[in-house]
C-alpha cells in the first residue's frame, strides 16, 4: 500500500465570451468578444492517512476573496468540514485574457461594466465542479519530486528595483530571473497520471489588445501536455487519465516578454509566443520525467491564519534594520497607474519612478504623518483604500497566508504577486524553520485572495511599477515573513495555527450589466446560417474561415462544451476533432446594429493534418419570447490535402 492516495480533476471555469471587461491589464476597452483557448480548472487532493490537502490551479486572471469564500462554502456543504480554508489552497496562473467581474471588492470590477453574474458563476461551479471529480478520483499513488532549469521562458522586467537590493540576493539570481522549474510528478500503477509544474513566468504572452479568451502561455503548456501529447477529449463523458496543471510562482517582476516589449520575443506574434513559451515550460517539465525520481514520503501537513495587513507590528528580526514597524492601510502609487511597460503600459501621464503631480504632496502628508512616513514612503499615493474602504469595500485589507506541505515539498501561499528576491525571502524563512533544502520551499503566488504586488524594502523604494503596487507599504514583505515563520514554527511542533482576525462581511455587488435585446437574424435568414464559406480545398497550414448567423454568446456560456466544432468525415459518420478549447480554432462574435450577431469561426489547419473531407460546426443559443432556442449550423463540406 502507498503512503499516499490522490485524486485529480478537471472543469471548465469559462466565463462570458461577449462583453466583458477583461481582468489583468485593467484596460476598459478590453472586452472579451470570443474565445480562442477555454479557461480550466485543475484540482488535486492529496491524502495520507487522516490528512489531506487540496490544490487547485485555475486558469483564471486573479484569485479573489469571494471565490475563496464562496468555493469554501459550496465545499463545507458538499464535504462537511473536509476542505476548508486550512488545508484548501486556490491558486491562479494570472492570465490577462480572461473575463473580470467576479471580485465582491469595488476596484476590480470598474473595467469589467460592473460585477458580473454569469462570470462569477462560472468560476465557482468550474472550480468546486473540479473538485468534487478530484474527490472522487481519489486513489493509491506514488509521488515523486524533481526540479530543474528553465533559463529562456522569463525575463526580469523591473532590473532598476532588484539591482537595489543586497548582493547576497542577487548572487542567488545571477540573470535577474527565478530559472528554477519544479516537477511534482503522480504516478498509478506504474504509470503517469497526473503532474503539478511550478515555474515564474508572468502569463502576459497575449497583449492588453487581444479581446479573445485565452489561458495564455501556462494554460497552452498544460493543453498541449494532456490534449496534443495525451489525447485528452475535455468534452468527453469520461474523466480524463491523465492532468497537468502549471502554476505559478513568484512571477511578480518575472515577465514572457523577453524582448521587454509587449507581445515581443522570442517572435514579434502574440500567438505564437504563447506556444512558444508554453512549449518550453511544457518542454522543461517533460524531460524532468527522464531523471530518476525519488518517491515523497512523510505525508502531508497544513496551516492557515488570517492577518490584517493594514496593522501588523514587525518585529526587527525581519524589518532587518534592528527596529519595530508597522505596515499601514492600502495606498495606490502613482507608478503602479504607469503599467509594467514590458507586459502593457497602464494609463496615459503616469510613469514608473519619479511622479512629481502626486509624489510632492505625498511629501506633505509624510511630513505631517510620520507613521505614514515610516510604512509608505516615497510612494507617491494617488488613491488611500483605507480611506475609501469605509465608504464601500474597495480592495480588500484582510488576507489568508498559508502553509501547505505534500511530503518534503512546502507551499508558502501568498495572496499576491511576488518579486524573485521577495519569494526567496520568504522561503529562505521556511526553509531555515523546518529544515528544509530551499529549492523545496515554493512560494505559491496569486493565492486565496489578492493584495495586489509583494517587493523587498530595497525593490520598494525604486517605486517601480511592483514597488507602487505594494499596497501596504514597504514592511509588507517583513510582515509576510513574519507570519510566515509563524506558520512554520506551528507546523514543525505540531502545534495549530496561531489565533487570525475575522473576516469583514461582504455583499454581493449589484450587477450593473446591462440587459440584451432578444437575438434577431438578418432577413430571410435563420439562426446558424452560413454567410460566407469555406473554400472548397484548402492545404495543411492553411487558415479556414467561416461566418455564421449568430446570437448573443452570453446566453448560454456553453460552459464543459464548445461554441465550434471542426468536425472530420469518417466511414461512421462526421466526427469531431477539434472545438473552441483548441488552439488551433478561434471563435469570434460580432453585433450587427442592436440585436443581430455574426459569429466568425477559424480554423488553423495543423501540420500534418490527414487528407480528407472536413467542415465546421457552431452551436448558438438565440434568445426570444419564449426562451432560449438551440441551435446549429454546419459549412458544406471542404477537403484538406
Amino acid at each position: 500500500m502507498t503512503e499516499f492516495r490522490v485524486g485529480r480533476g478537471i472543469s471548465d471555469v469559462t466565463g462570458e465570451a461577449a462583453e466583458a471587461g477583461m481582468l489583468g491589464y485593467g484596460k476598459a476597452e478590453q472586452r472579451s468578444d470570443g474565445i480562442h483557448m477555454r479557461l480550466r480548472s485543475r484540482a488535486f487532493v492529496f491524502a495520507s492517512g487522516n490528512e489531506r490537502v487540496l490544490l487547485v490551479v485555475s486558469e483564471l486572471p486573479l484569485m479573489f476573496d469571494s471565490i475563496h469564500r464562496t468555493v469554501l462554502a459550496r465545499l463545507a456543504d458538499r464535504f462537511g468540514g473536509l476542505y476548508t480554508a486550512r488545508n484548501t489552497m486556490l491558486t491562479v496562473t494570472h492570465t490577462h485574457c480572461g473575463p473580470g467581474g467576479y471580485s465582491h471588492h469595488l476596484l476590480y470590477n470598474t473595467t469589467t461594466n460592473g460585477f458580473r453574474p454569469k462570470t462569477f458563476d462560472a468560476t465557482v461551479d468550474g472550480t468546486v465542479e473540479a473538485v468534487e471529480r478530484a474527490h472522487a478520483d481519489v486513489a493509491d499513488a506514488m509521488l515523486s519530486l524533481n526540479r530543474g532549469t528553465l533559463e529562456n521562458a522569463s525575463v526580469n522586467r523591473s532590473r532598476v528595483a532588484f539591482e537595489r537590493n543586497p548582493l547576497s540576493d542577487k548572487e542567488f539570481f545571477p540573470d535577474a530571473i527565478d530559472p528554477q522549474i519544479t516537477l511534482l510528478r503522480i504516478e498509478r500503477e506504474g504509470g503517469l497520471a497526473g503532474a503539478v509544474t511550478w515555474f515564474a513566468s508572468h502569463n502576459t504572452s497575449m497583449t492588453n489588445t487581444n479581446t479573445l479568451i485565452s489561458s495564455d502561455n501556462k494554460g497552452y503548456a498544460a493543453y498541449h501536455w494532456e490534449r496534443v501529447e495525451r489525447g485528452v477529449d475535455y468534452l468527453a463523458n469520461i474523466e480524463p487519465d491523465f492532468i497537468a496543471a502549471f502554476a505559478q510562482t513568484n512571477a511578480g517582476d518575472m515577465s514572457p516578454n523577453l524582448n521587454l516589449k509587449p507581445g515581443s520575443g522570442p517572435t514579434e506574434n502574440e500567438v505564437e509566443n504563447t506556444r512558444i513559451i508554453g512549449s518550453r515550460q511544457y518542454d522543461a517539465a517533460a524531460e524532468l520525467l527522464a531523471e530518476q525520481a525519488v518517491p515523497l514520503t512523510g505525508g502531508v501537513d497544513s496551516r492557515v491564519v488570517y492577518i490584517d495587513l493594514s496593522d501588523v507590528e514587525v518585529a526587527p528580526e525581519f524589518a532587518g534594520d534592528g527596529a519595530v514597524h508597522h505596515t499601514s492601510g492600502p495606498a495606490v502609487g502613482a507608478s503602479a497607474l504607469a503599467g509594467a511597460w514590458a507586459d502593457g503600459v497602464g494609463f496615459p501621464g503616469f510613469r514608473e519612478g519619479a511622479n512629481p503631480v502626486f509624489d510632492v504632496p505625498s511629501k506633505l502628508a509624510y511630513g505631517a504623518f510620520k507613521h505614514l512616513r515610516d510604512s509608505q514612503a516615497p510612494k507617491g499615493i494617488v488613491l488611500s483604500g483605507s480611506t475609501l474602504n469605509k465608504i464601500r469595500p474597495l480592495v480588500a485589507e484582510r488576507f489568508p497566508v498559508q502553509l501547505l506541505r505534500i511530503g518534503r515539498l512546502y507551499l508558502v501561499g501568498i495572496p499576491g504577486e511576488v518579486t524573485i528576491v521577495s519569494g526567496l525571502r520568504l522561503r529562505r524563512t521556511v526553509a531555515e524553520i523546518v529544515g528544509a533544502d530551499l529549492d523545496d520551499v515554493l512560494v505559491a503566488g496569486y493565492s486565496n485572495g489578492y493584495f495586489h504586488y509583494v517587493t523587498t524594502p530595497e525593490e520598494y523604494e525604486a517605486q517601480q511599477y511592483e514597488g507602487g503596487s505594494t499596497l501596504f507599504g514597504r514592511w509588507q514583505l517583513p510582515a509576510l515573513q513574519q507570519t510566515a515563520a509563524l506558520l512554520a514554527r506551528a507546523m514543525k511542533n505540531s502545534l495549530p495555527a496561531p489565533d487570525g482576525v475575522e473576516l469583514p462581511t461582504l455583499r454581493v455587488p449589484r450587477s450593473r450589466v446591462p440587459k440584451v435585446p432578444n437575438d434577431v437574424t438578418p432577413p430571410e435568414r435563420a439562426f446558424g446560417d452560413v454567410l460566407i464559406e469555406p473554400g472548397p480545398a484548402c492545404e495543411p497550414g492553411a487558415q479556414v474561415r467561416a461566418t455564421f448567423v449568430g446570437a448573443y454568446p452570453d446566453n448560454d456560456l456553453h460552459r464543459g462544451g464548445t461554441y465550434l466544432e471542426v468536425q472530420q468525415e469518417t466511414a461512421s459518420g462526421w466526427r469531431r476533432i477539434a472545438d473552441d478549447g483548441d488552439f488551433s480554432t478561434t471563435f469570434r462574435w460580432s453585433r450587427d446594429g442592436k440585436a443581430r450577431s455574426s459569429i466568425v469561426v477559424t480554423w488553423n489547419v495543423p501540420d500534418g493534418q490527414p487528407a480528407g473531407n472536413y467542415r465546421i460546426g457552431y452551436h448558438g443559443d438565440a434568445a426570444g419570447p419564449g426562451g432560449l432556442t438551440p441551435f446549429t449550423g454546419f459549412t458544406r463540406s471542404f477537403a484538406v490535402g
